[in-house]
């Protein structure tokens, strides 16, 4: 399932009055336009990312043999990250109308760009999308590593998990496309590195870009679920309060937005996944008016208060995990 089915499906099986009530704002959305494509936004969003990466590895090259290859790395991580958004929002149809359209972007943007795969991670996220902050179904929280409830607490302990390369067939997409893009990514970031730095420059150079791009990615996601209400099969939520109740926003100027990709109008983008992302900032007046109105709690912290909440939870719930403190 899609994750704009994964919406569809959603509302479709909502009781009569609640389906009354999303209809109501789905209307309200529509007619402010908020669902409408901004093409330009976007051209200007993949060009500018183009130019800070190729201004990236420019400088990589100039600055040749040297530690201070480091600060780039820095630099290169933040523009993974901003690539790695664009790719989300192509994930999402956000980009074109056309499904192949927003694939290629993808695909340029995961695979040959950051060296993710597109195609694993539309799957996973799709599942979080359908299932946000389920205890059994959303994979951000049914992970082996961290406990998110009092129950995973008292049956995980924390380890390092394998990084595991699957070959999924069935995608409707032949398999050796995506792995194409991956190697090439893979090949052009190793043979830069060999060709311009020294072995542990060349080690350190990827443990810093690598490593702080995979923390800006998840400082991005964190603050949006971790923390807020859980679900299990016993929780008969319908569409609308199953994606508002677990989700928090992040207040902040347009430079929060540029930070966290959008990822900060988290309440907007569940109930509206397919909005594009220069859309949320709008929309969110009428989402906020609209849970006053149904007396749904809107959850919205700070940038760092969201974090903090965040930490709370995961030290209260992971204390079973702890060893007791010998008096």
């Amino acid at each position: 399932m899609s994750v704009d089915q994964a919406s569809s499906a959603g509302v479709a099986g909502l009781p009569k009055g609640h389906w009354g009530e999303y209809t109501q704002l789905s209307r309200q959305v529509k007619q402010a336009g908020l669902l409408e494509r901004r093409h330009r936004w976007y051209a200007a969003k993949i060009g500018l990312n183009l130019a800070l990466l190729a201004a990236g590895w420019f400088a990589f090259a100039v600055m040749g043999e040297s530690w201070w290859q480091l600060v780039t790395a820095a630099y290169l991580a933040v523009v993974f990250t901003q690539v790695a958004f664009v790719g989300h929002d192509a994930g999402h149809r956000q980009i074109f109308r056309s499904r192949r359209a927003n694939d290629l972007v993808g695909l340029a943007h995961a695979n040959l760009g950051v060296g993710v795969s597109f195609d694993w991670w539309v799957g996973k996220h799709n599942r979080h999308h359908s299932n946000p902050n389920h205890e059994d179904l959303d994979p951000d929280i049914s992970i082996t590593a961290l406990a998110f409830t009092d129950d995973q607490a008292s049956s995980k302990h924390l380890h390092l998990a394998s990084i595991k390369a699957t070959v999924r067939g069935g995608s409707g997409r032949a398999n050796a496309v995506e792995g194409l893009l991956l190697v090439a990514h893979l090949v052009g970031y190793l043979t830069a590195l060999w060709l311009v730095l020294s072995p542990w420059q060349a080690l350190a150079f990827i443990v810093v870009q690598q490593g702080l791009f995979g923390l800006y990615l998840g400082c991005s996601f964190a603050p949006n679920h971790k923390g807020m209400p859980t679900l299990t099969e016993a929780d008969a939520l319908d569409f609308t309060r199953r994606q508002v109740l677990t989700s928090r926003n992040v207040a902040g100027s347009r430079l929060v937005d540029w930070l966290l990709g959008g990822l900060n109008y988290q309440i907007e983008h569940h109930l509206f996944p397919n909005m594009p992302r220069p859309n949320l900032r709008r929309a969110q007046p009428l989402v906020r008016a609209f849970c006053v109105q149904h007396g749904l709690n809107y959850t919205e912290a700070s940038l760092f208060g969201s974090y903090a909440e965040a930490v709370r939870h995961l030290h209260r719930v992971g204390a079973p995990l702890r060893p007791a403190v010998a008096e």
